[in-house]
C-alpha cells in the first residue's frame, strides 16, 4: 500500500504564496491535489501522470497554482501563487497505481491532509 505524506502547512496573506510537498512510499501511475474546506465537498484542484511534465487544474485554480513532481526522491509538489481567501482549505494528496483509475482520477490512497489559510 502506498503511503503518502504531505508537508507545507501554513497560514499566509492573501496574494502570497506556498508549497506544498507530499512523498510516496512507492511509485505510482498518476497523483493529485484536493482540497475540502469545512461545510463544502471535496474539490480536485491538479491531477498529473507520473510520466508527464504538465497536469491539468480545476477552473478555480487555473494560472495560480502549478502541479510538479521529482520522481527520483517520488515527491509531489503544489505550487499555491496569488492566494486568495476561498483557497483556505484542507489539502490533501492522492494517488493510484492502476491505469483505469488513473483515467477516471479516481484515487486508491489518500494522505492525511495539510492545512492552508489564507487571510
Amino acid at each position: 500500500e502506498v503511503q503518502l505524506v504531505e508537508s507545507g502547512e501554513g497560514s499566509v496573506q492573501a496574494g502570497g504564496s506556498l508549497r506544498l510537498s507530499c512523498s510516496a512510499s512507492e511509485d505510482t501511475l498518476c497523483m493529485a491535489w484536493f482540497r475540502q474546506a469545512p461545510g463544502k465537498e471535496r474539490e480536485g484542484v491538479a491531477h498529473i501522470w507520473t510520466d508527464s511534465t504538465s497536469g491539468t487544474y480545476s477552473d478555480s485554480v487555473q494560472g495560480r497554482f502549478t502541479i510538479s513532481q521529482d520522481n527520483a526522491t517520488r515527491t509531489l509538489y503544489l505550487q499555491m501563487n496569488n492566494l486568495k481567501p476561498e483557497d483556505t482549505a484542507m489539502y490533501y494528496c492522492a494517488a493510484s497505481q492502476g491505469s483505469y483509475n488513473c483515467r477516471t482520477k479516481q484515487y486508491r490512497y489518500w494522505g492525511q491532509g495539510t492545512q492552508v489559510t489564507v487571510s
